[in-house]
């Protein structure tokens, strides 16, 4: 054991990478649906650190990393978070979250008063695992040292698994119902044109009538297939393709021109066919559909939008972003100007700007090194919360001048994951000695202060979201996710509220939470001295 410690010591990288290795696969392991994800390289980081005491990380690691986490955060949901602080919904989600905050913050400061065997860093710290605050826990290490880093360790697994547990229970109980959601995988349906009344009506006028998100996308005449145009007037026995996201609604609608006739028109591709391209172009990246420009003469018409493993909706105001594939109708001979305009790079959509990167993270750790004065408290710094604001406001841009602020979704998932991976493995290395001892000595406080803790977070969060603002549960569960802060919540609350409703309440949640509790963890050190 002896030679295991002094050769973990000598090489340091060696443990860290072990340490992350075994972390995912530990973390990977489910139990009744709850796993630590990379939460599991903090606890592997303790165990590396108690075998090998003298085993030492320079600190600008972890701080690298989360950098990192916080600047892709920001970047992710910039125009999310503002949209939650501008819309009456997103205010409503803000304010439940940051009662509930405030009331565990004060549960915590008691528990440090009254309590015995509980100091203020231990308690700050367990109140950072609790809400699985990474970014709360480096700014009481900045305060306190390396403290708070035990009760974080050990209020973290409770602070992952309890929100997930009343979830649960709640559903379970109350069996909510949820927001109804349109399907957004793309249908289409052939019409023969034989009702009088539309014989002789231009596209455009028959279009009118359409419900939003059915279209008419091409028109068959005279066995050839031909882009749908608005100059273009129905003629009997037309064949009509009408697309939309909803197939009963579209089968409806189509069946006001005549019967459905399927297979002419997409049995024939020679005059047109179904592409998809990737979006990796800069020029198209960041655009809504409606700011989009095809040139006329490619006679291509946007059928479908997927991002990630979703099917996205078509809307004037939809933004598109790098890695999307978009569905396009067009002539083949118009798919290389087509390919151009979009980039259809699969390397291009994993590719970021290092330039922006650079200039975007200097401006965010300038603004938080801004020493800002407060009466009678002397002055504050936001630190890695002003970074954080900074990439929010920068991600909401998306573009400025030369600079792009804005990601592939697959590029910023790797740069935020990794920076947390490396935060958590260095400062589980470096607590691993104090840990034992510890959690020995007071294990059992800190499991139950850390229960305490989150419990009030969840319960006061759902009792103003559901009880006092009236908000569906599919938001709830996603602003619980938010406010408590873990993916594995969030994935929870999809399982149990399949609708998009739990990924914008985070979105809305996740930043505002992060910044708050960065914000208490420091003002509360600066009261304690």
């Amino acid at each position: 054991m002896t030679e295991i410690s002094a050769f973990l010591a000598s090489q340091p990288l060696l443990a860290l990478f072990l340490t992350i290795a075994i972390g995912y696969l530990l973390g990977a392991v489910s139990v009744k649906g709850l796993s630590l994800g990379s939460g599991a390289v903090l606890f592997v980081g303790l165990a590396v650190g108690a075998a090998s005491p003298k085993l030492m990380l320079p600190g600008l690691i972890g701080n690298l990393g989360l950098l990192l986490f916080l600047y892709g955060v920001g970047i992710a949901y910039g125009a999310q978070f503002f949209r939650g602080l501008t819309t009456a919904e997103g205010m409503k989600a803000n304010l439940a979250a940051l009662i509930a905050v405030g009331a565990a913050l004060g549960l915590t400061l008691a528990a440090a008063h009254w309590l015995p065997g509980i100091d203020l860093p231990h308690a700050l710290g367990a109140f950072a695992g609790a809400g699985t605050s990474t970014a709360a826990l480096q700014a009481a290490l900045a305060v306190f040292g390396t403290a708070p880093a035990t009760g974080y360790s050990m209020a973290y697994p409770i602070g992952v698994a309890v929100p997930i547990l009343l979830l649960g229970l709640y559903n379970a109980w109350r069996k909510p119902r949820l927001s109804t959601v349109t399907p957004a995988a793309l249908h289409v349906e052939e019409i023969e044109v034989t009702e009088f009344y539309v014989i002789g009506m231009t596209l455009a006028a028959a279009a009118r009538s359409l419900p939003p998100g059915i279209s008419i996308v091409a028109i068959r005449r005279g066995h050839h297939n031909l882009v749908a145009e608005d100059s273009m007037c129905l003629e009997r026995d037309d064949v009509l393709l009408v697309a939309g996201n909803d197939s009963a609604l579209l089968h409806d609608v189509a069946t006001r021109f005549g019967p459905a006739h399927p297979g002419r028109m997409v049995h024939d591709r020679k005059d047109l066919d179904y592409e998809r391209f990737f979006i990796s172009s800069p020029a198209v990246a960041g655009l809504q559909l409606g700011q989009l420009h095809i040139p006329k003469e490619l006679q291509a018409r946007i059928l479908h939008l997927r991002r990630a493993d979703a099917d996205l909706q078509l809307t004037p105001q939809r933004t598109l972003e790098f890695g999307d594939r978009i569905g396009v109708l067009a002539p083949r001979a118009s798919f290389p100007a087509l390919r151009k305009l979009f980039g259809d790079s699969v390397r291009g959509t994993g590719e970021i700007s290092y330039l922006s990167i650079g200039v975007g993270v200097t401006l965010g750790l300038a603004f938080g090194a801004i020493h800002w004065p407060l009466p009678l408290l002397g002055h504050l710094s936001l630190g890695f919360a002003g970074l954080l604001l900074v990439a929010l406001l920068l991600g909401r841009q998306r573009r400025t001048g030369m600079f792009q602020w804005a990601m592939p979704i697959s590029a910023n998932l790797v740069l935020r994951n990794f920076g947390l991976t490396l935060f958590l493995a260095v400062v589980g290395i470096s607590s691993g000695a104090t840990f034992a001892a510890t959690f020995a000595e007071s294990g059992m406080l800190y499991l139950l202060l850390g229960s305490a803790i989150v419990s009030v977070m969840v319960i006061v969060t759902m009792l103003v979201a559901l009880a006092v603002f009236r908000l569906p549960f599919d938001s709830v569960a996603g602003i619980v996710a938010g406010a408590t802060g873990n993916p594995a919540i969030l994935a929870f609350a999809n399982r149990i509220a399949p609708t998009d409703r739990p990924d914008v309440g985070y979105a809305m949640i996740f930043p505002s939470m992060t910044v708050l509790k960065i914000l208490l963890v420091q003002l509360v050190g600066i009261l304690a001295k």
